[in-house]
C-alpha cells in the first residue's frame, strides 16, 4: 500500500507488537506525531524530558524482555537523549530510538535544530541509520527491531528527515531481511564445549562467574550456591572465592574493570572459560582459556549433555572453604540508635515487598547498598544503571519498568543528588499515573564521591556538601504525588505502607548517617583480596 514516511513508522512499530513508546514531539518529527494522535494500536507516554523517555525505555525493555522505544527530535530533542543512547549501549539494552531531523535540502546548512545526530550516535548504538528515501524505511526499522533484539542487545537509533515522513511511497513489512555482514553465533563450538566441560571435571575449585552487579536476581538471594556480587563492592567471599578459584566459568559476563580490579592478579591461578554471545567481548580484558561464541542459554544446555563428566563431590571442601570466606566477612552494616542507617532501609523493604516489587536505582552509593542488601529472587527484578553510571536514571527508568510489569510495585532507590536530575519526571508519572514510589536515603552528600574523597583525597569534600535541599515532601505534592519525611523505622514503616496503598507517584524522604560508607571495598586498581573491610564490630 502506498502511505506517508510517517504512517510508515506507525505501521512498523504496530506490526512489531509495540504497546508502548515514550517520546517527546518537535518540528522535525511532527508529521509522525500527527500519525500518533489518529492511531490507537500502542500508548504514547510524554516524559518531561529526551533523556528521561529513553531511560523510561530502557525500564521497559529490562523489566519486559521487550524492545523499548523512543521518540525524539531533531537538534537538543537528541542531544538531549544521547545520554540514553549510551547507557542503554554499555548495559546492552535493546532499543529502537527514532528522531526526527531537518529536510534532506537544509542538511549540512546549520538549519535550525539541526545537528549531525547518526555522527553523534554511531559510536554510543549499536547500528545507526539516517533514512533518505521513504522506500528504505520498512526494511530499515524492521532491521532496527531485529539488530536491536539479536546477538548481544542494544541500542538502535533511526533518524529520519521531515520530508522523507512526508514522502509517500510503497508500504511492505513482509520482506525478508538479508543481513550480510550481521550474523550472530547462537550455538556454541561443540569441540570448545567439550574441552570447557572436561576442564571443569579436573577442576578443583571451579567457579561460575554469572551474578554480577548487573544480574542480581539471577540466581535467588537464599540460593545455597550465591556467593553474592563480584568485584568493587562485592562480597568478601566471593572476592576471595575469584583469587583462590583453579577455573573460571564466565557465562555472559564481561569482565569489566569494576569486577577484576588489577588485572594482573585477578584469578591469577585459575584457567578460564568464557561464554559470551559477542565475540568481541570475549579475551578483551582477561585472556579466555577456552572461549566459547553463543547465547548462554544455548551454549549451557550444550554443557549440561556432558554433565556426566562431572562429580560434584570433589567440590565439598571448595565450598566449605567459601561458607568460611562468608562467615568470617559477612555483608554486614553498624547500627546507630541515632539515625537510621541506608542498608536497613534497604532490608526493611525487603521485608516488607520482597518479591511483589521491582528495583530500579539510581547511580551511588545507594546503589551499590541496594545490590549489596535486597533480597532478590528472580530475574528482571533489578534495573540498574552499571557501564555508564548515569545519574538521573532511576526514577524514568522505574516508570518504565511499572508500564511493563504493573501488577508489580516500582520502587527507584534514589539519592538526594540524583533524584534532582530528572525530578520532572513527577509530571509525567502523576499524568499518566504510573505509581512509583521513590525512596530518597538522604545523607546531604554526593555520597560516593564524597566516600571517596574522605578515602583517598585527605577528606577534602570538594563540591559534594548537598545540605542545601528542596524540601522534598513540597516538591512531590506541587506536582500532584505525595511526600513523607522520616527519620525513625517506625515513620519509613508507615510511610511506605500508607505509599503502598494509596498507589500515586511517591517520594520517601529518608534522612539517614551522613558519612556511611559503602564496604566491602576495592580500591580502584587494586587486587580484589586487598579490600577495605568494615571495622569489626557487631551488628545490633
Amino acid at each position: 500500500m502506498q502511505i506517508s514516511g510517517a504512517q510508515m513508522v506507525i505501521e512498523a512499530l504496530i506490526a512489531e507488537g509495540v504497546d508502548t513508546v515514550f517520546g517527546y514531539p518537535g518540528g522535525a518529527i511532527m508529521n509522525v506525531y500527527d500519525e500518533i494522535y489518529k492511531q490507537k494500536s500502542f500508548q504514547h507516554i510524554l516524559t518531561r524530558h529526551e533523556q528521561a523517555a529513553v531511560h523510561a525505555a530502557e525500564g521497559y525493555a529490562k523489566a519486559s524482555g521487550k524492545v523499548g522505544v523512543a521518540m525524539i527530535t531533531s537538534g537538543p530533542g537528541f542531544t538531549n537523549a544521547v545520554t540514553g543512547l549510551a547507557d542503554a549501549y554499555m548495559d546492552s539494552i535493546p532499543l529502537v530510538v527514532i528522531s526526527g531531523q531537518v529536510p534532506m535540502s537544509l542538511i549540512g546548512t546549520d538549519a535550525f535544530q539541526e545537528i549531525d545526530a547518526v555522527g553523534i550516535s554511531r559510536s554510543c548504538t549499536k547500528h545507526n541509520y539516517l533514512v533518505t528515501d521513504a522506500h528504505d524505511l520498512p526494511r530499515i526499522l524492521k532491521e532496527a527491531f531485529y539488530i536491536a533484539s539479536s546477538g548481544r542487545p542494544g541500542p538502535v537509533h533511526v533518524d529520519i528527515p521531515k520530508d522523507v515522513t512526508a514522502q509517500i511511497a510503497e508500504f511492505n513489512y513482509a520482506i525478508e531481511l538479508n543481513l550480510e555482514t550481521y550474523k550472530p553465533h547462537t550455538k556454541g563450538n561443540p569441540r570448545q564445549i567439550k574441552k570447557a566441560m572436561e576442564a571443569i571435571a579436573k577442576a578443583k575449585r571451579p567457579l561460575f562467574y554469572v551474578e554480577t552487579f548487573m544480574a542480581r536476581g539471577t540466581l535467588s538471594y537464599d540460593d545455597e550456591l550465591l556467593i553474592s556480587m563480584l568485584g568493587m563492592h562485592g562480597s568478601y567471599a566471593a572476592n576471595m572465592a575469584m583469587s583462590e578459584t583453579d577455573l573460571v566459568i564466565g557465562l555472559g559476563a564481561r569482565f569489566d574493570d569494576r569486577v577484576t580490579g588489577k588485572l594482573s592478579e585477578f584469578a591469577k591461578n585459575a584457567g578460564v572459560i568464557h561464554v559470551d554471545i559477542d565475540p568481541a567481548s570475549i579475551s578483551k580484558l582477561v585472556k579466555a582459556d577456552y572461549p566459547i561464541v553463543g547465547d548462554v542459554k544455548n551454549v549451557v544446555k550444550e554443557m549440561l549433555e556432558s554433565i556426566a563428566l562431572v562429580n560434584p563431590s570433589r567440590y565439598e571442601s571448595w565450598r566449605e572453604t567459601i561458607k568460611n570466606f562468608d562467615e568470617l566477612h559477612p555483608l554486614t552494616y553498624h547500627e546507630d540508635s541515632q539515625r537510621l542507617k541506608p542498608q536497613w532501609v534497604i532490608q526493611r523493604v525487603g521485608e516488607l515487598l520482597g518479591d511483589s516489587a521491582n528495583i530500579s536505582t539510581d547511580v551511588g552509593q545507594h546503589q551499590m547498598w541496594a545490590a549489596q542488601f535486597y533480597p532478590f529472587t528472580r530475574p528482571r527484578q533489578w534495573v540498574s544503571s552499571g557501564g555508564l553510571g548515569t545519574m538521573g536514571f532511576g526514577f524514568p527508568a522505574a516508570m518504565g519498568v511499572k508500564v511493563a510489569s504493573p501488577d508489580k510495585i516500582s520502587i527507584n532507590f534514589t539519592g538526594d543528588g540524583s533524584i534532582l536530575m530528572n525530578v520532572q519526571e513527577l509530571m509525567t508519572a502523576v499524568e499518566k499515573k504510573i505509581p512509583v514510589i521513590n525512596i530518597i536515603l538522604n545523607n546531604n552528600y554526593l555520597g560516593m564521591v564524597r566516600q571517596w574523597q574522605t578515602l583517598f583525597y585527605n577528606k577534602r569534600h570538594s563540591e559534594t556538601d548537598l545540605s542545601h535541599q528542596p524540601d522534598f515532601v513540597k516538591l512531590a505534592e506541587a506536582f500532584g504525588g505525595i511526600g513523607y519525611r522520616v527519620e525513625t523505622k517506625e515513620q519509613f514503616d508507615a510511610a511506605l505502607r500508607d505509599a503502598v496503598e494509596r498507589n500515586i507517584v511517591t517520594f520517601i524522604d529518608v534522612v539517614v548517617e551522613r558519612l556511611e560508607n559503602v564496604m566491602p571495598m576495592v580500591p580502584a586498581g587494586g587486587s580484589l583480596f586487598n579490600m577495605m573491610l568494615l571495622e569489626r564490630g557487631e551488628k545490633k
